[in-house]
């Protein structure tokens, strides 16, 4: 689980260049984010082409970019329009580094406003799917092919463009639906190449990436691991490292890059709260210290959790309950098993963009936990518990994870195993949590689990499971009237867990579970499907 300092800002972070180690003598992409939904995807789309970038504050100045020297800088989009009164502008200076620049939406609005150019409210707002039609398929558009589908989400549009500017492509719609100042390298482009929807995106980005900012493949798993191994051990020396295992893979791949860097100088510490699907607990204990002779401390905390949330229905006080209860228990265990200096967290790169590193030890500069990130619920640890920390994981994306994960000797099984949240089942059993119920659902979600394997469609799925609801309704089961629980099956379909789809599973493995369910876990009647996307629902039911 990951572990994360307070959020005391609702901006990204701006990054120093102390706080990119390592990156200063690497091929990197930098994005000046302005507030869009899909920053965090254009460095993900960079990153698939081997080449490292990093999203920080669109506040970052010039010369902070100068010193950080990145081979590229890219603008993102956002939702404000570039004349009103207190949007969001980069430093001017930016234009003058030298460095190639490319406005994705309001970057390029952005771009072409602060160089003299004219931006206003545009006839016809374009949202959606665009038709490209190209107009200089060099440079920027090489292999872009004449009407590639592009995905826009505008209301303004460029009138009037700046000295030294030119057209590249347009659409029905956007007479400047892709700029450039060639001899300057400064490039603009309306739509957003980073999403899926737009066919040519792809193919654009490598052409910024590969022929405009000269980049190198150099990000690989290979090299990532190799100087994450060395920064460990530089950085912990012969120290003690304590890490909280749950079995996903952030925290066993964390797990098996330590061991790796530091042997017996990590302990791995699995908090049993109760919580857990049918066979977990000992699964994970088995292949952790059995089959990869890495020990894990083994704390059974079942029955304290489950009496913390005796009586309580409210979802996020029992999210509040739990985390308060696991962290007494892991204070008391890190104190049996201490002393420890380090404490590593699985943060991932989407964290850090989220939060705000303003958790600093004054004596030391080391950052110090001081919260459990919330979306893992598991509350805050004391301030007096103060560990230095280690994140080796804090740098990739959820998808470089599983590759690293695949690259150190993690098996399949975790790689890709399904998303589960922090509080478990809890949250999986509407309203209140007993004994009795959480047994009904590890039952009724074991044969869900097992259905997906034996068909060899597990990983068709984000993730699949069961929910049991608090209600009970009538049936009939041989000639006796039955007055028993509702299972509801929730399988979806996602690439980040940000938005899900519903499901198409196949109706005979929804009739095969039913009927499994129905006649194989006691106290249920009934099993019915959830076909609500997200938004407007969420994946999990609390």
């Amino acid at each position: 689980m990951t572990l994360q300092t307070e959020q005391a800002s609702d901006q990204v972070e701006t990054l120093s260049p102390t706080s990119l180690q390592g990156q200063l003598n690497r091929q990197m992409i930098i994005i000046l984010d302005f507030g869009s939904q899909y920053s965090e995807l254009i460095a993900r789309r960079i990153r698939e082409t081997q080449v490292y970038s990093e999203v920080i504050s669109y506040r970052t100045t010039a010369e902070q970019l100068r010193q950080l020297s990145p081979k590229g800088i890219i603008l993102s989009g956002g939702p404000n329009s570039v004349y009103d009164k207190g949007a969001p502008l980069c430093d001017p200076e930016i234009w003058n580094l030298g460095i190639p620049v490319l406005g994705v939406c309001y970057g390029m609005q952005l771009m072409v406003q602060q160089l003299g150019g004219q931006v206003t409210r545009a006839a016809r707002a374009e949202y959606g799917k665009a038709s490209l039609l190209i107009d200089d398929p060099t440079d920027l558009l090489t292999n872009v092919e004449e009407g590639s589908v592009m995905w826009m989400s505008h209301g303004d549009s460029c009138q009037a463009l700046p000295e030294g500017f030119e057209i590249l492509a347009h659409t029905e719609n956007t007479p400047c639906a892709a700029v450039a100042h060639h001899e300057n390298k400064l490039y603009g482009v309306q739509f957003h190449p980073e999403v899926v929807h737009s066919e040519g995106g792809l193919a654009l980005i490598r052409n910024f990436v590969y022929h405009i900012c000269e980049c190198e493949p150099t990000w690989t798993t290979a090299a990532f691991v190799e100087e994450a191994i060395r920064e460990i051990r530089a950085k912990v020396g012969d120290k003690r490292v304590l890490l909280a295992l749950s079995g996903g893979v952030d925290s066993s791949t964390l797990a098996f890059l330590l061991h790796k860097a530091i042997g017996d100088q990590v302990t791995c510490m699995f908090i049993d709260q109760g919580f857990m699907r049918k066979g977990e607990p000992e699964r994970l204990l088995k292949l952790f210290q059995e089959r990869f002779h890495i020990p894990v401390e083994y704390v059974n905390a079942c029955e304290r959790f489950l009496t913390q949330i005796d009586g309580i229905s409210d979802p996020e006080e029992k999210r509040r309950r739990i985390g308060h209860e696991f962290i007494n228990v892991f204070e008391e265990e890190s104190r049996r098993l201490g002393p420890f200096d380090y404490l590593a967290q699985g943060t991932l790169y989407p964290d850090v963009i989220e939060s705000a590193d303003t958790n600093v030890d004054p004596q030391t500069g080391e950052r110090v936990a001081v919260k459990i990130k919330s979306h893992h619920n598991v509350g805050g640890l004391p301030k007096d518990l103060r560990f230095k920390l280690v994140e080796p994981l804090r740098k990739l994306f959820k998808d470089e994870v599983r590759k690293v994960g695949r690259s150190i000797g993690l098996p399949e099984e975790i790689v890709r195993r399904h998303p589960f949240p922090g509080p478990g089942l809890a949250i999986r059993i509407v309203g209140e949590v007993t004994k009795e119920r959480l047994d009904i659902l590890r039952e009724a979600d074991f044969i869900v689990r097992q259905e997906i394997n034996q068909r060899g469609i597990y990983h068709d799925f984000w993730q699949a499971f069961a929910v049991l609801l608090p209600v009970r309704s009538v049936g009939v089961m041989g000639d006796q009237r039955t007055y028993a629980y509702p299972v509801v099956l929730r399988f979806v379909s996602s690439e980040d867990g940000m938005t899900a789809d519903w499901s198409r599973a196949p109706y005979d493995l929804l009739e095969t579970i039913s009927n499994r369910i129905v006649n194989e876990v006691e106290d249920v009647n009934r099993v019915v499907y959830d076909i609500t996307s997200k938004p407007p629902g969420t994946i999990e039911w609390e």
